[in-house]
């Protein structure tokens, strides 16, 4: 006998799958035309292969920051395999971001091997340090161990917008308002002469300097 609730609810993921990443893609590009954006190169280099990390709460707008900085850097995310993570997989899909599917808790070894072949394919990877469910800045292990593996830079983008809405999710993820100004900070930093531990508080001091 069909289970009504389970077939409506898998039905109703496989069409919002199909409609809602184009929806908030949409969004996210009007959105990104009205905003006024200052840069700040902290560090001027932004050609080549590296890991890139952002915050979760902040993905509206960073994947599109390194997309305007990066336009043909040949480029895929470690992305969660929860339903929110195959919405993110799809935005993303319109960026030329591909997916990675795995995380910390769900297919981590798969999603490590997978990364390891991208980087041998000259792809950048990346990555959000506190996804899928944070703690929200908290640290996980993995761009610093690719990082570190591979002897990659880690190219870091923050941004703090003049007005913005927060969300009550786990992460306070942020919406710029239209037209709101955007500081938008750009950085390098190399950790290869570092021990994971040491690396990984290095990169999540710098990354919380120019967060909300």
């Amino acid at each position: 006998m069909i289970d009504i609730k389970k077939w409506r609810k898998k039905f109703f993921r496989k069409l919002s799958i199909i409609f809602i990443p184009a929806i908030i893609f949409t969004i996210m590009r009007l959105l990104w035309i009205t905003y006024r954006k200052q840069y700040h190169f902290i560090d001027k280099t932004i050609e080549g292969q590296c890991i890139a990390v952002t915050w979760h709460g902040e993905l509206l707008i960073s994947p599109q920051v390194y997309r305007e900085l990066r336009k043909t850097e040949p480029t895929a995310a470690i992305i969660s395999r929860h339903f929110n993570g195959e919405l993110i997989a799809k935005v993303l899909n319109f960026l030329e971001i591909m997916p990675l599917r795995g995380s910390s808790n769900r297919g981590a070894k798969q999603v490590l091997i997978n990364a390891i072949k991208a980087i041998k394919a000259k792809q950048t990877i990346m990555i959000t340090p506190d996804g899928p469910k944070g703690p929200r800045y908290s640290m996980s292990d993995g761009a610093v161990a690719l990082a570190l593996r591979a002897k990659l830079p880690i190219m870091i983008v923050n941004y703090k917008p003049s007005s913005y809405w927060q969300l009550s999710s786990w992460d306070k993820f942020l919406i710029p308002k239209p037209f709101s100004r955007l500081e938008i900070y750009h950085q390098i930093i190399n950790i290869n002469n570092m021990q994971k531990d040491e690396a990984k508080k290095h990169l999540q001091s710098v990354m919380n300097r120019h967060s909300l």
